[in-house]
Order: C-alpha cells, then sequence, then structure tokens
C-alpha cells in the first residue's frame, strides 16, 4: 500500500466515533514561553481593565498608590509655556531694558494666572509670579541668592544640592532646580551671554555675570553626579579702602602706603590663596590710579571694576568647536605693550605670561598690578620662579630671580583667617638679591598675639615693623609724602628680613 493511502485509512478511522487512536498531525513549530509562570502569580490585567482599589482597602491592597502631582509645579510649567507664547520675541528685543521686560512679564503673569482660575493665597500667588519670572528671565532659584547682598559666593554641587557663604561660613540652603535639565539650561544661559560653551566636548567652563561675578561651572561626564556650579559674587557697589579698613582688613597707615606706592609707580604683586579677596583687593588698590592715565587691563573673564574712564579691557577666549580661535592671556600681554599703556593690570598671572609680564615691569612699564597663588611672601617668589620656567624657556634660576627682584618692589599678602575674616597679613619689600636669594623685608605684619574674642574673631591687626623701605626715597623725588607715623612701630624696630630658602 502507498504511504498517501495509509495516511487516508488512518485519517478515516481517527474521524469514526469512539476512535482511540491518536491523532496524526503535521508539525508544528515549537513555542518556547518568554518566562516561566508560576501558578501563585495572578494574571495581569491590560492597563485599561486594572482594577480600582477602594478607599477603605487602601491600608491593605497590594496595588500600589498613584504618585501624588506637585499641583503649584505643574502650574508653574504651564504659566511658563503661556508666557513664552505671548511675549514671543520680545525676550530678545535688544530695545527693551531688563527692568521693563521683567515689569511687562509680571504683568503678563498676573493676566495668565487670573485665567487660570486656580484659588491660591496671597503669598503662593506672590510666589509663583515670583518663581516663573525668575525662571524666564532670571538664574531660576539662584536668583533670589544673587539678589541677597549677604551672600558672597554660591555653590552648586548637583541639582538638589545648593550651598551658600554668609560671613565666610558655608550653609546648605533649601533652594532647588527642579532637574538636572533645568540645571543645564540656566548653566548655558550664563555662558552664552559672554560668548562661551559648554557641551560634552568642553565640559567645564569660565564665565562671567553681568555685574561681574566669576562663574564656575562643570558638566557630566566630568561631574560624576550632576552638573556643578560656582558663583563667587561681587559686589554691585565696589569696596573702597573705606570698607576695607572697616571690615578690619587693613589700617588707615597701610592704606596711606599703598596709595603712595601705587602713585609712585612700584610694581605690586597681591599675594594669597583661593578666595581670600584677591581681585577686591586688587580693585581697591587700582582705585588709587590716576585719571589721568591709560590702564589696560588683562583677564581670563573680565571681574575688575576700574573706576576711571581711561581704560581698555581686554578677555581672553578659548578655542572653538575645531579647537581653533583661541587667545591667551599671554598674548593679550604681548599686544597690550603697542597699546601705549601707563598702566597694566593682569587679573592673575598663572602661566607663561608671568615672564612677559616681568619683562614688560623691566621694560619701562611701571605701576603694573597683578595678583598670584601663594600663601606667603616669600611662597610668591617661589611661585613666579615656576611660572616663569612655564614659559619654556630654558632660563637659569638665578636669572629668573634677578628679573623677579629688578621687576617687584611689593608684595601685599592677604589671607583668609579661620574665623571667616580677609586680612593683609604682610606688606613686604622686595629689597634686591643677596647672593642666589631674592631678599624680603616686611613693613607690616599681623599681630595674632591679642587673641580672639568670645565669638572666635581674631582681634589683631597688621602692625608697622618700625623699618623703613627703601622706597620711600622714591616717594621723596617724585614729591609724595607719607607720614613718618606710618612706620612707627609698636616696639623698637628689629630686623625683619624673610630668611632664605
Amino acid at each position: 500500500m502507498k504511504l498517501s493511502e495509509r495516511i487516508s485509512a488512518v485519517q478515516d478511522r481517527n474521524q469514526a466515533p469512539g476512535s482511540n487512536v491518536a491523532v496524526l498531525e503535521a508539525p508544528r513549530p515549537a513555542v518556547v514561553p518568554s518566562a516561566p509562570v508560576r501558578e501563585s502569580e495572578p494574571r495581569r490585567l491590560p492597563a485599561q481593565q486594572a482594577p480600582v482599589t477602594p478607599a477603605h482597602d487602601a491600608g491593605t491592597s497590594l496595588v500600589p498608590k498613584a504618585q501624588p502631582v506637585d499641583v503649584f509645579a505643574a502650574m508653574k510649567h504651564r504659566a511658563a509655556t503661556a508666557l513664552f507664547e505671548r511675549m514671543g520675541a520680545r525676550f530678545n528685543d535688544a530695545a527693551v531694558t531688563e527692568q521693563e521686560l521683567r515689569a511687562t512679564a509680571k504683568e503678563e503673569l498676573t493676566r495668565i494666572i487670573d485665567a487660570e482660575q486656580v484659588p491660591l493665597s496671597a503669598e503662593e500667588r506672590t510666589r509663583l509670579v515670583r518663581d516663573v519670572a525668575d525662571d524666564v528671565l532670571g538664574y531660576g532659584p539662584l536668583q533670589r541668592l544673587l539678589d541677597d547682598p549677604a551672600v558672597t559666593e554660591i555653590m552648586v554641587n548637583r541639582m538638589d544640592q545648593i550651598y551658600v557663604e554668609r560671613k565666610g561660613k558655608l550653609t546648605l540652603t533649601e533652594s532647588r532646580f527642579s532637574s538636572e535639565e533645568h540645571l543645564r539650561k540656566v548653566i548655558e544661559r550664563i555662558v552664552s551671554k559672554v560668548g562661551r560653551r559648554i557641551d560634552e566636548s568642553s565640559p567645564l567652563v569660565d564665565a562671567r555675570l553681568e555685574d561681574g561675578s566669576r562663574v564656575n561651572a562643570v558638566i557630566p561626564p566630568l561631574a560624576v553626579g550632576g552638573s556643578s556650579l560656582t558663583i563667587r559674587k561681587f559686589s554691585k557697589v565696589p569696596l573702597t579702602v573705606r570698607n576695607l579698613i572697616d571690615f578690619g582688613t587693613l589700617t588707615p597707615e597701610m592704606a596711606e602706603l599703598l596709595n603712595a606706592c601705587v602713585k609712585a609707580k612700584l610694581n605690586i604683586i597681591v599675594s594669597g590663596g583661593t578666595g581670600t579677596g584677591k581681585t577686591t583687593l586688587l580693585n581697591v588698590l587700582s582705585s588709587f590710579l590716576p585719571a589721568d592715565e591709560r590702564i589696560v587691563t588683562i583677564e581670563d573673564a573680565v571681574e575688575l571694576q576700574i573706576q576711571q574712564q581711561h581704560v581698555v579691557r581686554l578677555e581672553s577666549r578659548p578655542p572653538n568647536t575645531e579647537g581653533k580661535g583661541e587667545v591667551t592671556i599671554r598674548e593679550l600681554l604681548r599686544n597690550s605693550l603697542r597699546m601705549r599703556p601707563d598702566r597694566i593690570v593682569v587679573g592673575e598671572v598663572r602661566g607663561g605670561e608671568s615672564l612677559d609680564m616681568l619683562q614688560a615691569m623691566n621694560t619701562g612699564h611701571d605701576g603694573s598690578l597683578s595678583t598670584v597663588h601663594s600663601n606667603s611672601p616669600r611662597d610668591a617668589v617661589a611661585r613666579l620662579e615656576t611660572l616663569v620656567l612655564m614659559a619654556g624657556m630654558d632660563l637659569p634660576l638665578r636669572a629668573i630671580r634677578e628679573q623677579i627682584a629688578s621687576a617687584v618692589n611689593l608684595i601685599v599678602q592677604i589671607s583668609r583667617l579661620r574665623d571667616g575674616s580677609r586680612r593683609i597679613t604682610h606688606v613686604t619689600e622686595v629689597q634686591g638679591m643677596e647672593g642666589d636669594i631674592v631678599t624680603l623685608q616686611d613693613a607690616f605684619v599681623f599681630d595674632y598675639s591679642a587673641g580672639v574674642d568670645q565669638h572666635g574673631r581674631f582681634l589683631g591687626k597688621p602692625v608697622a615693623t618700625g623699618i623703613r623701605p627703601r622706597f620711600i626715597d622714591r616717594f621723596e623725588d617724585l614729591g609724595i609724602h607719607v607720614s613718618p607715623a606710618v612706620f612707627a612701630g609698636p616696639q623698637a624696630p628689629a630686623t625683619q628680613t624673610t630668611p632664605g630658602r
């Protein structure tokens, strides 16, 4: 019998009633389940068929509760979106001032909130208008901190952790960003206003705010826990020498001496650690500059608040996305020598530009001012030596020290004490060379012997050592008078020469 006939016969028997022979079927592809199903596991219903748990079973139900919706945050989002739709291009209208734009935006916000018809208390309504205005026109939750004159520094560790510095002390604030994206938008808004960029190819940037406040931002992947933002605030009204005297940073006698040094065109280096107030002190020293002199300032990010009118402000530029177009401090410093400057003010030397600055000081550009990171006047000399070597010139160490000794006349050391106050601890004259050592002589030093008060604040102040600097003869030649009482020390004069290394 043929195979086809045998199969047909078997099928006929299977179709017969009461047949016990297994049915012969064509083979089917095997179906492998995606995951084993436990008998105890309840069968899941589609989303639209999910059972609703009654209110009285809420305490015992295994069904997770829906997350509560932040009505205030949702309303903020709707109001901000509506504000953008209504104002449109007016946000970018250069003819409208910031005050006019903010006033118009608040009026529109009031109308938008009225249209929502949501019952809000007067406090909630004011808060809503303020928060939306800050998000749209300002810097979000940072705006109130920036407007607080008591806050001197803002540190955003991540979107939900913001610290501030008040009176030298750090505290954690209740301010928060709504998300990492919100923080990134604020960072991009800051850096874009000064022509800088920040993205994954360039994940860190130095920038500034409109008032000159210094900004540093770092984003992932460099910042592992989320974007980080640090803002060093500058006072909207520049501090004066009288303010520093009132703060105890310096004494009237010291201020008289520094005023005479600036007018006598001494080359001055302000030395100090991070956050000690070097830039603030440099601003105060620049206020002593005569109004009839041409001043050229050179900075990485413009921070100096020069009060004179005859000022040219230069700012370095980072490379573009293609790695081209960078303009360094060193190039700006070299170019400034062709701009007929009476005074050159360098915000900070941190590289090879220190060699060009020393050469400028030694070639007729007296009266230059700059800052350097170091912890003492002696360390400032060593730091300058290291920075000159970074210029790539194979110079002997003695030649570098001779350049420093002949270029720099005065080192002003400012320190941040453990009570949070910023004090000038040394005013030191650079006298010259003795052998291979740059000799220094203190004119003022901080007196720690007075101790501290009940609040832990130092009671001491800078006092004169009683030794007259050698540049006093220069004052007499230029007709600059300094009272003899400035150098009257509290005790008999003693040699204060800093020992060599």
